[in-house]
Order: structure tokens, then sequence, then C-alpha cells
């Protein structure tokens, strides 16, 4: 199974309140590469701004933009919205270089190896404060600097947490929501993802559920060993691209694995339609529609129909699509996540008997092979993240809260407990992925909102620090000069 997207992985984000926020778009020109003086070359990376609710000498809510077009990510952010009036907040959302439109070599960029080589989440970061300090120095500055307060989610999140870490003079603070910053090498088993997809598949009303998603994986090899098993699974499941070969069989494997994966990050208390149209508790939804699966499990055609017609709830419940297509998203990148995770973003994926995929080792050199035949690069270091940016040693750290669902994969690799006085863990037991960065809706389970007040609360105790500090030294520069 390929690592999942975010997915990010993917990467999923929130819609609870179909909230219309209007943003200004603006653009500023970034260094391609930050990191030399011999390449001049500078691109374009685009920013959505609200200025709404800001007043003199307010904050900057800052969004670290993820794998996708930043639109996709202001229209849908609701709870950084709703606090931006509370704090009289500047919100800015950045786009993340080589995803949306801000391509550092147009459509060029990912077609060859020199060209896709400044993606990464270093370039990213710098990226960023180049835009905070861009703001600084605009009208909005213009009485001081501002404190910045950096959100996330998923990837984003981890953005969030590292920003804050790496440019601590830029980014006085993170709200790091499903950040999965311990999912490498080393820190986290690599079968504890599936294990909590499994679990949420399993802990639904029909516990059997799980079950009948095991029994998937053969019946579908079973079936399309043949062009006319091949041919019958397509017409049967009215896919949008037909199976024709082994590898489509693979890619289509591929394919339902993330759209499980998805279904669980996306299991809202509420309909959503960041993934596609989607009811309330999917996961429900799809296990309530398997139950009885045992009646025809003996036969794998009316196993598969009876499969498909859960499925369906996934890439059609509105029953507007004309055909089912279970792969990318739309507003998110996959090529370009699946080239970061061949280089930077090495994140160790197994599965084990006791879940409800098939069973795959985590193989480094299989991995990395792939990524050469993909790419032409492969990872040099699977630990490289961990040596940039520190893995579990964040004692250093400060003013940092991390959140995570207990009902979302990524949690496995999320931060659980706090590491300071200051680097705080907020966990979600009935969150899926980055609940609370969602709009406030009326379903919301009391562990989420008790998430948000936190969120609120760390806000103020870092901004009033921050203003207190700065009077002090205000009031010490003109007692100085008056002596």
């Amino acid at each position: 199974m390929k690592t999942p997207m975010l997915l990010l992985f993917l990467y999923i984000l929130f819609v609870g309140c179909e909230c219309d926020y209007i943003f200004q778009t603006k653009y500023t020109d970034v260094p391609v590469d930050h990191f030399s003086y011999t390449n001049n070359h500078t691109f374009k990376l685009k920013y959505l701004i609200n200025d709404g609710n800001w007043s003199d000498n307010g904050p900057i809510f800052f969004y670290t933009g993820n794998e996708g077009s930043i639109e996709l990510f202001a229209e849908n952010s609701g709870f950084i919205m709703e606090l931006a009036p509370k704090f009289n907040a500047l919100v800015v959302f950045c786009e993340h270089r080589y995803y949306g439109t801000s391509l550092p070599f147009g459509n060029l960029s990912y077609t060859k190896p020199e060209y896709v080589g400044y993606l990464s989440s270093e370039q990213a970061l710098h990226d960023f404060v180049d835009v905070i300090d861009v703001l600084q120095k605009s009208k909005y500055g213009s009485n001081g600097p501002l404190p910045v307060i950096a959100f996330g989610g998923s990837y984003g999140g981890m953005l969030a947490a590292w920003i804050r870490l790496k440019y601590p003079a830029s980014v006085l603070g993170a709200i790091a929501a499903s950040a999965p910053i311990l999912q490498f090498t080393d820190l986290t088993p690599c079968g504890i993802f599936n294990n909590i997809v499994t679990y949420v598949y399993a802990s639904t009303s029909d516990s059997k559920c799980s079950d009948a998603v095991k029994l998937f994986w053969p019946s579908v090899r079973r079936v399309t060993k043949t062009p006319e098993g091949k041919a019958w699974l397509s017409s049967e499941w009215k896919l949008c691209k037909n199976i024709t070969k082994d590898e489509d069989v693979e890619n289509f494997i591929d394919d339902i694995s993330n759209a499980l994966v998805n279904l669980a990050m996306a299991n809202y208390p509420y309909p959503s339609t960041f993934l596609g149209d989607l009811p309330a508790f999917p996961v429900n939804a799809i296990c309530t529609k398997l139950k009885g699966f045992k009646n025809c499990a003996q036969d794998d055609k009316k196993f598969l129909s009876f499969f498909g017609n859960a499925m369906n709830i996934y890439t059609n419940y509105s029953g507007k699509a004309k055909c089912n297509d279970f792969g990318d998203v739309d507003g998110l990148s996959t090529s370009g996540w699946d080239y970061q995770s061949c280089t930077e973003m090495v994140m160790p994926m197994c599965s084990e008997s006791t879940d409800m995929f098939e069973n795959s080792a985590w193989n480094f050199d299989k991995y990395a092979a792939g990524c050469l035949k993909r790419w032409g690069v492969k990872p040099r270091n699977p630990s490289e993240v961990i040596l940039q940016y520190g893995g579990k040693n964040l004692k250093a750290a400060s003013n940092i809260v991390f959140s995570n669902g207990l009902l979302d994969p990524w949690s496995g690799g999320g931060v659980l407990s706090n590491i300071s006085k200051t680097v705080s863990a907020i966990v979600i037991p009935e969150g899926a992925h980055h609940l609370d960065l969602r709009s406030s809706n009326p379903a919301d389970p009391p562990s989420v909102r008790k998430a948000r007040k936190f969120h609120s609360d760390s806000i103020h105790k870092w901004l009033k620090k921050y203003y207190q500090e700065r009077m002090y030294d205000e009031r010490l520069l003109v007692n100085l000069l008056m002596k």
C-alpha cells in the first residue's frame, strides 16, 4: 500500500460550516533556492489575506500551507476565522511551493529532477518566513512588529510546529493539529497507522466491518487474474478508468486502500465535502452497508458487488457521479507529496496480520528503488527529517500546542503527552483528522470544544506575555533615553 495522502496527508481538512470568508489574493517573489548565493531565480508565491478583523498591533494568524491549493484550506478553515475577531487578528493563508499555482517553473515544475528538486519543507519554511517579513514591513507592521501565531493541520501542522522550532524570532507560537512529526524511522512502529484505521472500522456498530474489508483483497485478486475478470470488475463497479492489466489492479488496490483511510480520516460527526460529498460518520455508513457480508463471502463476484455498493458512499454519495473514481482528490497533489516522501518525508508504513489490510512489510530498499524509478532520486537518509527538526527531542522548544484525535490514523505518529510547560499536547478521544481546526458545529463532541478553548487560552497567554514584554522594553528604552 502506498503512503496515504493526507493526506497526507493529505493532507484532510475541515469542513464544518460552509462560511464565505473573503480573502484578497496576493503574491510575493521568493527565491527558488533560499540556500544558494549563486542561484538568483525567483518565483511568485501565493498567499491569501483577510484583514476584516485586524486592528493596530493585532497578531497575525498564519496558516502554513499543505500539499494542495491554498484556497482549499482557506475556504474550509473555520476555527481560525472564528478566533480572529477575539484577537483582532490579521489572517493569512500561505501556499506551499510546488502546490496550487505557486510553481517555481510553471508547468515544467515536475518534469525534471533539476526543477522539482527545490520542493522541500526546508525551502517552504523559508518561504513562509519571507512572507511574514513582507507583512511586517507593510502597512500592518507600521507601528512595530506584530506577533505571529502559526496554524496548520496534518503536514501543515508539522510545518507550523517546525517553523516555531526553526524560526522563533518570526513566529511566537504554533497550533499544530494532527501533526505526525514522529511518523518517521525508529520513532513510531510502522504498523500503528493501519492498526488505528482498523480500530476505527472495528469500533463501529458492526464490529465485524474490518473482517469484511480483510476479505476484499484476496477476492479482488482472484477475480482480476483474468482479462474477463478485469473487465467484469470495471463494469460492475462503474469505474472511470477500466482495469485492463496487472498494473491497473495494483493501482486499484492502492486506491481502495487510500479511500478506506480517507474515510477514517474524514469520519466527522456531520456531513462534509472536503474529500467529496460524504455523510456524517462515513465509516459507520460504509459498515452499515457491509452488514451481512458473510452471506456472499463464498462467491467472489457476489462479494465484490456487495462491497462495491458500499464503497459508492465514498465516490457517489450525492448520486451525481456518472462513474466511480477512487483516485486523486481535487485540490490535493499526490505527485508533490510522492516526491517529498521520496526525499525527506520517509514515513515507514507496514500492514500486519492484526489489521484489515493486505500484509505488507516495510522494506526501505524496495521503497527507495520505487522512488528512483519514479523520480530519479531516492532518500539520502531515512532519518533526515529527524536530524533536521529534532524528532522527539523537543525540550528546547516552546509555545507549541499539539492536538490529536484518537480516531485519526495519524495520531499514532503524533505528540500525545506534554513535553514541557510550554509544549503541550491535547487529545480528542472522539476526533478524526484535525477536527479541532474545522468550523464549529452543533454535532461537535465536548472534547473538541475543550481543545479549541485550550488553543484560544494558549494563544491568549502567549500574546499577553509578548505584549507585556514589549511594553517593558519600550519603557526601559524611554528610561534609558531620559537619563
